[in-house]
């Protein structure tokens, strides 16, 4: 069979670029310490710190913006956002320190955030459980771990293959954003049917299910389980694990309302493609050559593709820029 016999065209939504921006306005102000808990509604962001951690007993610092309503601040959502002190630290670490990191994370997710979004909500998970991914790669699909966990959603080998994803030497569909974030969200699914929270099951994302469990029983939890198990078994847990799911929730926090905590970032804009069969043995660079664009946004459309070219002996799809489709189909008889 020909290489144009076998190439077929593919079309799906899902590009990289334009980019938007989200001018803010910083503000300082005392931490406010709350819990809010909901089923189908939270009430979130009524909280403010100072850029110092001012503390009660302190004058509240002026705010140059008003202050919205709580009403307006209203986040649909099915994971409670609790805010206490292990929260508040990683809020004020965001906002000072590891401002530039978050900063650079609000950036990428302008990527990825809505095809993830879109995931979450037909499953009806919570949709702030985008964080997630935000805390383990900060939303790079080349992210790589010292013990070898890989992409946005950071998978070790094993557990990947145990949930469908191809990891060869040529293909590592752990850093597929659209194959990873299918796969990642099973296992959470898993975990939450296992623990009944979704601060359990990103506990055990991160710790391994085993790890919380021990945990639990340490801590002489019951079967019965909700959110405010985690804050009961959380220093049993590895040191990593205890500052997780805090790390979650100041960043579904201050993203949420970016523009109000003094955000100003270009965000890229959704990851978008269409998609071409490619037979085996066929280069990047020969698709981006005949497209007349640089190899590197190839790549980058195809970061699963670790070797930059399509694996020998087997075809497979390859991400194209939206409305090129027709032209890769053509260029690869001449390929």
């Amino acid at each position: 069979m020909s290489k144009k016999e076998n190439a077929e065209v593919m079309d799906e939504s899902s590009t990289d670029r334009p980019r938007s921006t989200h001018p803010g306005v910083r503000a300082s102000a005392r931490p406010v310490r709350q819990v809010f808990y909901a089923t189908g509604v939270i009430a979130g962001l009524l909280i403010l710190l100072a850029a110092t951690g001012g503390r009660g007993g302190e004058p509240a610092a002026e705010t140059p913006f008003h202050v919205p309503d709580a009403t307006s601040l209203l986040l649909e959502t099915r994971l409670p956002m609790e805010v206490n002190e292990r929260v508040e630290r990683w809020v004020n670490r965001f906002l000072n320190q590891d401002r530039e990191g978050f900063e650079e994370y609000l950036v990428r997710e302008g990527l990825y955030g809505a095809m993830i979004r879109d995931k979450l909500r037909s499953r009806d998970m919570p949709e702030q459980l985008l964080y997630l991914a935000m805390i383990e790669s900060g939303f790079s699909p080349a992210a790589t771990s010292p013990v070898a966990a890989s992409g946005i959603w950071q998978f070790m080998g094993a557990t990947a293959r145990g949930y469908g994803l191809v990891v060869d030497g040529w293909v590592d569909e752990r850093r597929d954003p659209v194959r990873a974030t299918d796969a990642a969200l099973d296992y959470l699914e898993e975990l939450y049917a296992e623990f009944g929270s979704w601060y359990l099951a990103a506990a055990a994302y991160n710790a391994g299910p085993a790890r919380v469990q021990q945990a639990m029983r340490q801590s002489g939890v019951s079967a019965e389980t909700d959110e405010a198990v985690y804050w009961t078994i959380i220093d049993r847990l590895p040191r990593e694990t205890r500052e997780y799911v805090p790390k979650i929730l100041a960043a579904a926090l201050l993203a949420e309302q970016a523009e109000h905590f003094g955000f100003d970032v270009e965000q890229s804009l959704p990851y978008l493609f269409d998609r071409v069969v490619v037979p085996g043995g066929i280069a990047l660079s020969e698709i981006a050559a005949s497209l007349e664009l640089p190899t590197s946004l190839l790549r980058e459309m195809n970061p699963h593709l670790i070797r930059g070219a399509t694996p020998p002996g087997r075809s497979v799809l390859v991400r194209v820029p939206v409305g090129e489709s027709q032209r890769v189909v053509a260029s690869l008889s001449r390929l």
